[in-house]
């Protein structure tokens, strides 16, 4: 780590450690709105925040379209967290309150099989275009849901120029429940988020799509205080949790990059 990057990791530490200390009898509850995506991580990082400050993080997860489509019907939360696709709308529209909104993760997309199943080549455009035609069955979030994930799949297939020839063979799933799908053998390939199915029994990951298949514009997740949230300084405060070193290491182990570049 550079020097200018170990020094604002180190005010940032500092300044969540003052915050941090303000605890005590005034024990609060933020209601945090997320993208599944980001579950695995948030998970663990939610326990580890309650266990240092006393507070307590209530998170609910959906896909990316539901979470912008909830924040920007009125529903009341303290922190949303979602892609930018879905993240972008509510900062057009003032649902998120100004100068919080604040990138905490990137993802890239990946392809995963059954366990035990032969890996494909999918280290180029055409490699993966072979593959996915090779395949008796393909699993993916349905676009139509609004997740991002989902949407992706459908225009890298559609890029490709094989939608016809996919398909009939195409089960499409509401949300992450394909790692379920690949780990029952229902489908010999799926194109997933590496962090919804590391770790999952059953499913193997066999490697990120090609770089120029990659979207490096939805899959970078921000976070932002809700413009009507009840405790803006504590979802502040959680917000910059999401950003310490400790932090970028559990996210990191999740599948997922950290933080801001």
């Amino acid at each position: 780590m550079c020097r200018r990057k170990l020094v604002g990791a180190r005010v940032a530490m500092a300044i969540l450690s003052i915050a941090l200390s303000v605890t005590g009898a005034s024990a609060a509850e933020i209601k945090v709105l997320s993208a599944v995506a980001m579950k695995p991580a948030l998970d663990d990082l939610s326990r580890e925040f309650e266990r240092r400050t006393g507070h307590a993080v209530k998170t609910d997860y959906a896909t990316a379209g539901i979470v912008r489509d909830r924040i920007r019907e009125g529903e009341a939360i303290d922190v949303a967290i979602a892609p930018r696709s879905a993240f972008d709308p509510l900062l057009t529209q003032g649902r998120i309150a100004a100068g919080t909104a604040t990138v905490v993760a990137r993802s890239l997309v990946a392809v995963a099989v059954p366990a035990g199943a032969p890996k494909p080549d999918i280290s180029t455009v055409d490699a993966l275009k072979r593959a996915l035609l090779a395949a008796k069955s393909v699993v993916y979030p349905d676009p139509t849901k609004g997740g991002a994930t989902g949407i992706h799949a459908a225009r890298v297939i559609e890029r490709l120029g094989i939608t016809a020839e996919m398909k009939p063979k195409t089960t499409l799933v509401p949300g992450s429940e394909y790692a379920d799908v690949l780990a029952k053998r229902e489908a010999e390939l799926g194109i997933v988020q590496p962090m919804v199915v590391m770790g999952v029994p059953g499913v193997e990951l066999v490697g990120p799509l090609p770089a120029e298949l990659q979207n490096k514009t939805d899959f970078v997740f921000w976070a932002g205080v809700g413009a009507a949230a009840k405790e803006t300084e504590l979802a502040a405060t959680f917000i910059r949790y999401l950003l310490t070193p400790e932090a970028a290491r559990t996210i990191k182990s999740k599948g997922m990059e950290a933080g801001p570049e």
